[in-house]
């Protein structure tokens, strides 16, 4: 009976991405813990104006092994929930033999996944940056209101731009996008069972892309399921009715990979 759940943010944003999701978790019973990304324990405002220099160096792998490091130091195996890139990492780790379940959100695509067109667009501000491997990028305000936020009323998106955005590595979208780094066995046998949860209007991990993940991951063994969200972005874990896809991630996650706890 697993009590822990432990959720991975995607680039861009923080760990404190993640409170709603954390308090309702929590509310029901769960130990929840939502580590920050190596270099990254600071406050959004502090990371703005001085993010470590490290954390242009930082690659998929650091990422996937930080994570694993995590989930090896709590008490039992968790719950894994992460988002967009966070999504990504959660595959990576399912394929290690990690965690008794993992929800995918707007996730990443790990090798052998073409991005589709709409993706490639939204990430082409990155990976037409100079030097963009080496460096540590920002996303611009045009960027989160058109591919990340686009469903949120655009009198709320510059205060949450504000307040959440953050810089992130160049280097793992250029990995990401070469296929480097991020390759899992499909087949894998040993892969616990993974749910990958889509949003209808995500023009940064567009439905199609999320339907060819799930094509690629149901030649494992283990449980493997699908489900969209209509009328939701990219910002689908943050923007009203969040609350339906915390159920759904939980939900799944109990019914396949592990038991309710005893309030």
């Amino acid at each position: 009976m697993s009590k822990t759940i432990l959720l991975i943010h995607g680039a861009w944003l923080t760990h404190d991405s993640w409170s709603n999701f954390r308090g309702y978790f929590q509310s029901k019973g769960y130990s929840v813990v939502a580590p920050p990304w190596p270099y990254m324990e600071k406050a959004a405002v502090e990371l703005r104006a001085n993010p470590d220099p490290r954390l242009a160096k930082t690659t998929i792998k650091d990422l996937v092994d930080h994570f694993e490091k995590h989930v090896l130091a709590l008490p039992e195996a968790p719950i894994l929930i992460g988002h967009s890139f966070g999504g990504l990492i959660v595959q990576m780790l399912l394929d290690r033999g990690l965690g008794v379940a993992g929800v995918a959100i707007d996730a990443g695509p790990p090798r052998g996944v073409i991005p589709s067109f709409t993706a490639i667009k939204s990430a082409l501000p990155v990976l037409l940056t100079w030097r963009g491997w080496q460096r540590t990028l920002t996303m611009s305000f045009k960027a989160f209101a058109t591919t990340f936020a686009n469903t949120v009323p655009a009198d709320q998106q510059p205060a949450l731009y504000d307040e959440c955005i953050v810089p992130a590595p160049g280097r793992i979208f250029f990995q990401a996008a070469l296929g480097i780094g991020n390759g899992v066995n499909w087949a894998n046998p040993d892969r616990p069972p993974l749910l990958l949860i889509a949003a209808s209007k995500d023009k940064t991990a567009p439905t199609s892309m999320i339907r060819a993940m799930f094509k690629k991951h149901s030649q494992a063994p283990s449980r493997t399921a699908f489900q969209e969200f209509p009328d939701r972005s990219h910002w689908l874990c943050t923007e009203t009715g969040w609350e339906e896809v915390a159920d759904a991630a939980l939900n799944w996650a109990l019914l396949h990979g592990a038991s309710q706890p005893t309030l």
